[in-house]
């Protein structure tokens, strides 16, 4: 395209764009300008991206939160960070190391435009895209899988972490990642669901429930465990939900049959109670301190999946019950391919609910973060432009 007046710029000629969508030169965006505290991250102009070969320009509608944002920011996935999730969310960890700071323990160039969870609508595509794709509504799946090996976080990287995210007015992303999606829900909910419920559908698809199973949630009024609730009782499984009481009748309406304390001193016989005996499944965002209680309540040949250990990332382990339990232990972190088009089928026909606990504008993206971190909500937190 030629020489643009106004708000628009000279763009490549592959370039082909909504001629309705006024796309200016800059853009409002939030940066990450390092590893640390919340003085890390950065209100400010940037330029509007351009979408190169293959890829599209979204415009950001909604964009949700996740401990991701959280833990890249802090370096906490660094080996040499000791402390449990939300400790130095406001100033950092003094003794993390940006050189293995990100999950997949690499490091990152900054400033960085975190921010996975995105709605919006293609506003513009580059060479090699169906120009018939602009103004289609979409949501962004996070996982930049190769097509190589991509269990390989080398090969692989994630929306926000390795590449820039939705923390903005506009974003781009290679155009198999932008998934159209046809719903009535608003920008903000579905924001809600691509990194929680990616993440929570992997967790439940590695353990391979079946109708009639007991899975036992941790973190169930989470993002994730909220998620894993609704996709075990879509698999016909019983669930029990372990989170604050407070927030039990919410649990119950997505489908927990029990909710137990998270505080309860023997938790495993809690569950035990609540299940009639051992249970088939346990999924964890927790960590170390219900980790024994899980594996202790397991059946013989139970299985156990994890995707997070919010609450401490040490755990002791008692080997003989993964031996002579036969017990199946995984982690679940790359989503393989076809995840996220799973969810947002899910999205369409209804069966997923979305869980929307507070909206924020993007400038107040670092009092988003402290309300996340305070974990007082049922489902996501998302920022709009």
């Amino acid at each position: 395209m030629g020489t643009n007046t106004g708000a628009r710029r000279v763009r490549p000629k592959n370039l082909i764009q909504d001629m309705d969508q006024m796309i200016p030169e800059t853009m409002k965006a939030v940066v990450m300008n390092g590893h640390g505290g919340l003085d890390m991250l950065e209100y400010r102009d940037m330029p509007t991206p351009t979408p190169e070969k293959g890829e599209v320009l979204i415009k950001v509608g909604a964009c949700g939160l996740n401990n991701t944002d959280i833990n890249t920011r802090t370096a906490w996935y660094s080996k040499k960070v000791d402390a449990v999730l939300g400790s130095g969310a406001a100033d950092g960890f003094d003794e993390a190391s940006g050189d293995d700071g990100t999950w997949g323990s690499g490091s990152l160039n900054f400033p960085v435009i975190q921010g996975a969870d995105v709605a919006g609508e293609i506003v513009a595509v580059g060479e090699g895209v169906d120009p018939a794709r602009v103004g289609e509504r979409v949501m962004i799946d996070p996982w930049l899988l190769s097509h190589g090996d991509w269990l390989n976080p080398e090969n692989s990287g994630y929306f926000g972490s390795e590449a820039d995210g939705g923390y903005a007015e506009y974003t781009k992303v290679r155009a198999a990642n932008a998934v159209p999606v046809n719903s009535s829900l608003s920008d903000a909910e579905l924001a809600t669901f691509p990194c929680a419920y990616t993440t929570a559908e992997n967790l439940v698809q590695r353990t391979a429930p079946r109708p009639g199973e007991v899975v036992v949630i941790t973190g169930a009024s989470g993002g994730v465990g909220s998620a894993a609730i609704q996709l075990c009782r879509l698999r016909g499984c019983k669930v029990i939900a372990i989170a604050s009481p407070s927030k039990a009748e919410m649990l119950h309406e997505l489908g927990a049959a029990h909710v137990i304390d998270r505080n309860t001193v023997d938790l495993e016989a809690a569950i035990r109670d609540a299940a009639g005996g051992p249970v088939d499944i346990a999924l964890d965002v927790v960590g170390s301190p219900m980790f024994m209680a899980l594996i202790n309540a397991l059946r013989q040949g139970g299985r156990y999946s994890t995707s997070g250990c919010i609450a401490g990332q040490m755990a002791e382990f008692d080997l003989r019950q993964l031996v002579y339990k036969d017990l199946q232990l995984t982690g679940a972190t790359i989503c393989p391919a076809g995840t996220m088009q799973r969810v947002v089928g899910m999205i369409e026909t209804g069966a997923l609910k979305p869980l929307l606990a507070a909206i924020y504008p993007l400038e107040d993206l670092a009092k988003a973060q402290e309300a996340f971190v305070q974990k007082t909500h049922v489902g996501n937190i998302v920022v709009t432009p």
